[in-house]
């Protein structure tokens, strides 16, 4: 069996004027979560749909568990699981019955009431969906598509509802079925769930990869220059540099001990994100204007205060 769960190569999709997928460029290893991430219109849904084999391609190649998405038939497809955006629509039959009847599509499912338990709702396993809350509806999605024991598992927006506490379960579910081998491709706009779960995450902007890599180093975050903030003489003080560690120890050292409303701030994955795709200015790990280093040397070579 190949260790590559997803293939792909130079993938395009055009509809009409729009290039709505530029040319991807994409391989996801078995038992890896990747996250996918951008804005509205970036290709996601597009992409994903593709890796689904629901949505035909203009151009490049996609292999997917080793076979074409494209032309792969059932025996293929029930080695998916997809949690759509939508919630399931069947209102009048319980959360085991539907459970239970979703299973029947796969040859060897996983216990429909074990299932139901996973996702949280044992105690409404005999309600009727169409009494279930918005967050239930969706826990009942996420039940349908882990069912039939997936190789490879498509999460769109899978936490909508949940209160938090719903959304850490669903997280530790989802790293439960990457430990037994299961790959995961997420998209979410919650770039904390994305660094909570992804192995790696994909950035795409405009039909194209802007970045990709763990969530500590996308776009160089392990790398950029940290921000390093106090306060003097009744005025707050920041300085940006590649040396944290050594300007702290200097600011103790001025200061005789603890220093005033300390703080280090790298730049989170909130503020890297936004800034591959466009919409924060180009100045990394705080806002425009912020100097660096006293004397423009290297941070932590002199310290004023």
């Amino acid at each position: 069996m190949s260790e590559t769960a997803i293939e792909v190569a130079g993938l395009r999709k055009r509809y009409g004027d729009d290039e709505a997928v530029a040319g991807v460029d994409l391989t996801v290893a078995r038992g890896e979560v990747l996250s996918l991430l951008g804005p509205n219109g970036a290709g996601k849904a597009t992409t994903v749909e593709i890796l689904e084999g629901f949505r035909h391609r203009d151009g490049g190649t996609v292999r997917v568990l080793g076979e074409d998405p494209g032309t792969a038939g059932r025996r293929w497809r029930s080695r998916i699981g997809v949690v759509w955006q939508c919630e399931a629509l069947t209102p009048r039959l319980t959360v085991r019955a539907v459970v239970r009847h979703f299973a029947g599509y796969y040859p060897r499912p996983r216990d429909p009431d074990a299932v139901v338990g996973m996702v949280g709702l044992g105690e409404r396993a005999g309600a009727r969906v169409a009494s279930l809350s918005g967050g239930q509806r969706r826990r009942l999605d996420v039940a349908l598509g882990i069912v039939g024991r997936p190789e490879l598992l498509f999460l769109d927006e899978p936490t909508t509802g949940f209160d938090p506490r719903a959304r850490r379960d669903f997280w530790s579910l989802v790293g439960g079925l990457a430990r037994g081998g299961a790959t995961v491709v997420l998209t979410t706009h919650h770039l904390e769930e994305a660094e909570a779960l992804a192995d790696r995450v994909c950035v795409l902007a405009r039909g194209r990869v802007r970045a990709l890599g763990t969530p500590s180093t996308l776009g160089g975050r392990a790398s950029a220059r940290a921000t390093v903030g106090w306060s003097a003489d009744g005025r707050r003080r920041e300085v940006r540099t590649d040396e944290p560690t050594r300007l702290v120890g200097e600011l103790a050292t001025l200061f005789s001990g603890e220093v005033p409303e300390l703080s280090v701030h790298r730049p989170t994955l909130e503020e890297v994100y936004l800034d591959l795709i466009g919409e924060a200015g180009r100045e990394r790990g705080g806002g425009p204007g912020l100097p660096d280093a006293p004397g423009g040397r290297r941070a932590g070579t002199e310290v004023t205060a």
